[in-house]
């Protein structure tokens, strides 16, 4: 009789086990959204090392410093500006404007923003739309300095008609 009960055990046990097997497969919980952190004084560190990295010819190493800087601090205008035209410089031209859309988010009246994006977007995404947008939004910001764009901002006009 014993020896009889001593399968069941075993079922019983390799039940038990299988059961325990099934709970581990499944999902995990997600994951807490935290909120990001912002270091805007970590930001100027960034920004002064891709700096000195781009001065001294290291573009790769200025890409990275300037990434991290974005990252740090998001509204950092000038590191994104500074990003966008280098990763131009790469023909990198979609990061390049992502780059620059992404901070007209956070920053929309910055009117050297508006104007790279307008270049990029006509003379090398060939987006006439989206470059007459932002020459526009450029023209508005800066008023009576944007004289020169007004000459593009009609030439695009009769482009697109």
């Amino acid at each position: 009789m014993r020896l009889r009960g001593i399968p069941q055990v075993f079922r019983f046990l390799l039940l038990l086990v299988l059961a325990g097997l099934a709970g581990c497969a499944s999902k995990a919980p997600a994951p807490e959204k935290v909120a990001p952190v912002y270091q805007p004084e970590q930001s100027k560190e960034w920004e002064r090392q891709g700096r000195q990295a781009y001065e001294a010819g290291d573009r790769k190493m200025a890409l990275e410093a300037w990434h991290q800087a974005v990252a740090a601090d998001p509204a950092n205008v000038r590191v994104r500006n500074n990003l966008a035209l280098l990763l131009k410089g790469q023909e990198r031209f979609e990061e390049a404007a992502e780059m620059l859309e992404a901070g007209l988010k956070v920053t929309p009246k910055v009117a050297e923003l508006h104007y790279n994006l307008a270049v990029i977007s006509e003379l090398y995404l060939l987006d006439l739309d989206k470059a007459l947008e932002h020459y526009q939004q450029y023209q508005s910001l800066v008023g009576a300095e944007g004289s020169q764009v007004a000459g593009w901002i009609a030439d695009l006009e009769r482009r697109l008609e």
